[in-house]
């Protein structure tokens, strides 16, 4: 923290990438809040900001929202040298899952132009199961957030094997869904595969009627979940979300 040099917000603005009004609503919320000089209220930032802004950058990258981001910076014991090697650490494993993704897209392609043979298999390398149970976890939240640490606790006790055998149940219901979808959304066989992806949702959370059709929502709105099965078919959003409000309307003149 030798440096400490008074910046202005339009200085930290260009330094950083970051627009001024994104500065200002920073120092509105209070997450970054500048210096100022009494006698002409003037606003700097030092080198400390500068650090505390890349601080906030760096969670924003992992996708943490600004509540969470400041529940961290105020932490009593928060090191920033110790935040830096998680990040760090995070960041690694982000690139290693974008560069599966990249050789997944590049293997597809070759694919669809019949230069290259892929198993079903490669078509999901790099959406882990475990990555796909933190899109569930992601919208479970909406419902309750009990259920995100209920869901951290199942997963954590499975073994390995589980884990795989839990991925492998996520791969056959999707690809049978896709399958199976010329016969339409009423069809027995689909409305039996909405059955069983509720189930597979379920061991993750408690997935309730009104839980599923939120998702089929979201398997549409939400753009990760879409290029997911964009990537299978690009109908399959669409097909899924729509053959799970067939399902919760039946389910609902049954009960």
């Amino acid at each position: 923290m030798v440096n400490q040099e008074k910046l202005s917000i339009k200085q930290l603005s260009n330094l950083a990438g970051v627009s001024v009004r994104t500065l200002h609503f920073y120092d509105q919320i209070g997450l970054l809040i500048p210096q100022r000089v009494r006698e002409n209220n003037y606003r700097f930032y030092t080198q400390d900001s500068l650090l505390k802004l890349q601080q906030i950058l760096f969670y924003r990258e992992l996708e943490f929202s600004l509540d969470q981001i400041d529940a961290l910076l105020n932490q009593p014991d928060f090191n920033l040298v110790d935040a830096l090697e998680g990040h760090r650490d995070a960041l690694k494993g982000k690139a290693k899952r974008l560069n599966t993704l990249l050789d997944t897209i590049d293997n597809t392609i070759s694919n669809l132009k019949g230069q290259k043979d892929m198993t079903q298999t490669q078509y999901f390398k790099g959406f882990s199961d475990e990555q796909q149970a933190e899109y569930e976890k992601e919208a479970a939240q909406k419902w309750d957030p009990e259920m995100v640490h209920e869901s951290n606790r199942r997963y954590k006790n499975l073994s390995q094997a589980d884990k795989n055998g839990l991925g492998a149940e996520g791969e056959r219901i999707t690809l049978a869904l896709r399958d199976a979808m010329p016969k339409g959304v009423n069809a027995p066989e689909v409305q039996a595969l909405v059955g069983d992806w509720q189930k597979h949702i379920s061991f993750f959370s408690d997935c309730t009627d009104e839980m599923l059709l939120g998702l089929g929502t979201m398997y549409v709105d939400d753009p990760r979940f879409k290029a997911f099965y964009d990537r299978i078919d690009p109908n399959l959003a669409e097909f899924l979300s729509e053959a799970i409000k067939v399902y919760c309307a039946e389910r609902r003149v049954t009960e």
